[in-house]
């Protein structure tokens, strides 16, 4: 599929412009603010709160020693990524103390992307879980801190026991065209999903 765009299966009457909700999930400190803020064509709606002592012992930061902000609510975005898709970028929050959240933001959402951290891969399980059980289509982006992709992405996927049809990729969630790319990367995979529905005879 090209988004500068032949396929007619997503191209739109001249004029009309469709909207569609993406959530971006993942564990604490894994990059999902930066994601949003990096792709986002306006500032960026941010719920960002400072850490304090009450969350010792609650929000686990091991793995992120210099994070001193951290979600407690949502992020949210906006890109316009064909003349006429926009799609409108939900952040999750990682602590699981703010997971009665996510069944409201994911509410008409087409799909969802779970942000991986590899150095803190059980972080994720359970994003991925919330979204298999809702039969939510996702793919997964594999964060690469500092340029670097430590595993195999065959690995990854192996060791979240996900299926060969999810994508998983690589991404950098400080780079706006990475980002993109990961946004659309989703969108053609919830198309061809929902083509793949239409073509299938019914028993």
């Amino acid at each position: 599929m090209g988004f500068g765009g032949s396929d007619e299966g997503y191209r739109r009457p001249s004029g009309r412009v469709t909207s569609s909700k993406i959530v971006i999930a993942g564990g604490f400190g894994v990059g999902k603010t930066t994601l949003v803020g990096s792709v986002s064509e306006i500032t960026p709606l941010t719920t960002e709160a400072i850490m304090t002592s009450a969350s010792v012992g609650v929000d686990e930061t091991a793995g992120v020693p210099g994070k001193t902000t951290t979600t407690v609510a949502m992020d949210f975005g906006r890109i316009t990524i064909d003349q006429d898709l926009i799609l409108y970028l939900f952040g999750t929050p990682g602590q699981t103390r703010f997971w009665f959240m996510w069944d409201e933001l994911v509410k008409g959402a087409i799909g969802a992307i779970v942000l991986v951290d590899t150095r803190r891969l059980a972080d994720c399980f359970a994003a991925v879980d919330f979204f298999e059980h809702r039969g939510l289509p996702y793919l997964v982006a594999v964060n690469c801190f500092d340029g670097v992709q430590l595993h195999q992405l065959e690995d990854v996927r192996e060791a979240l026991a996900v299926g060969p049809q999810v994508p998983v990729i690589p991404c950098d969630a400080r780079s706006r065209e990475s980002t993109k790319q990961v946004l659309i990367t989703l969108v053609e995979y919830v198309l061809n999903m929902r083509r793949t529905r239409q073509t299938t005879p019914s028993r």
